[in-house]
């Protein structure tokens, strides 16, 4: 068992849910999260009842940053990916970012590993890919060192967006609507790999680079409905609808919902052209990838960890 102290600012989201539960797996103990999201705490002190984990505002200075004394490395995970409030997305992306890195060099943490997005790459222009983009150029102008992981579309245990809700979507519905042909190609990264990715990180010290982690397997969006439908076993019937219509019911959902779990800045960055640079990844950090198929599997059949979801 490892004593080596862990702080995962943003702990009880999808990465940090797991990247805990593969951590524990390996042996190691010493693990804070510190995360706002009360609910999603609820669900992570249950599920890993013998971790450190806090409410914390990483937007404001408080009580919070004396974690990080006698830490051995910070995993920078917090991140508002979803909504229709840009401030939400300015203070969760980027003041974090400011008041963590600033405690970071006070306390004289010895290792980062910050995650950013592929989307600061996209050609997207959404809430999310504006604060992500500045995320990640106030990490690289900060002086601490640290390697910066770019991932894709995540999906895997306790997802309660994308393939997450997408799969629950389809328990509860008869049809399934798909936006258009459905033919918008992803490169889906299963979050166990991608957890596997920054435990590499710590074990081998890694403290600078800039890597895209994009899933191997090139799906189109249709194609991964149909996986997670035939995984999950259910009955609904896929159908195509217009984009225009489908873009016109996310709009009228998001006027009643503060919170949606799908945008229409989402399926803006759905339809975008993008195709994210595919390197050697498994070579690099000595990982060995899940097949998309295995992984879908995994994410929905798992008699552990599926069945958890966690909270919008």
């Amino acid at each position: 068992m490892t004593t080596n102290k862990i702080i995962l600012p943003g702990g009880a989201g999808l990465v940090g849910q797991n990247l805990v539960a593969r951590l524990k797996a390996k042996g190691y103990s010493n693990i804070v999260v510190l995360d706002k999201h009360r609910a999603n705490i609820d669900i992570l002190k249950n599920v890993q009842p013998d971790i450190a984990v806090e409410f914390a505002d990483l937007s404001e200075r408080g009580d919070w940053q004396r974690h990080f004394e006698n830490a051995d490395v910070v995993v920078m995970l917090q991140a508002q990916i979803g909504g229709n409030d840009y401030q939400e997305f300015v203070r969760n992306n980027v003041i974090s970012t400011q008041l963590i890195l600033e405690t970071i060099k006070h306390y004289k943490v010895p290792h980062l590993v910050h995650i950013s997005s592929s989307v600061v790459q996209s050609m997207a222009n959404d809430f999310y890919t504006k604060t992500k983009t500045e995320q990640e150029r106030i990490v690289l102008e900060s002086g601490v060192s640290c390697p910066v992981l770019r991932p894709t579309l995540m999906f895997g245990w306790f997802d309660r967006k994308h393939l997450g809700w997408l799969s629950r979507f389809m328990k509860k519905m008869p049809i399934f609507p798909i936006p258009g042909d459905g033919r918008y190609m992803r490169q889906p990264l299963y979050v166990g790999d991608f957890c596997n990715i920054i435990i590499s990180c710590i074990e081998n010290k890694v403290t600078n680079g800039i890597y895209n982690i994009s899933g191997l397997e090139k799906v189109d969006y249709i194609d991964i409905i149909r996986e997670i439908k035939k995984a999950t076993r259910v009955r609904t019937v896929i159908t195509k609808i217009p984009y225009f219509l489908f873009y016109t019911l996310l709009w009228i959902w998001g006027v009643f919902d503060k919170n949606p779990p799908f945008t229409t800045q989402q399926l803006a960055a759905l339809i975008a052209k993008d195709e994210f640079e595919v390197i050697d990844w498994p070579g690099i950090f000595g990982i060995t990838p899940t097949p998309f198929s295995s992984a879908i599997h995994e994410t929905f059949c798992d008699a552990e960890y599926s069945q958890i979801k966690l909270d919008f």
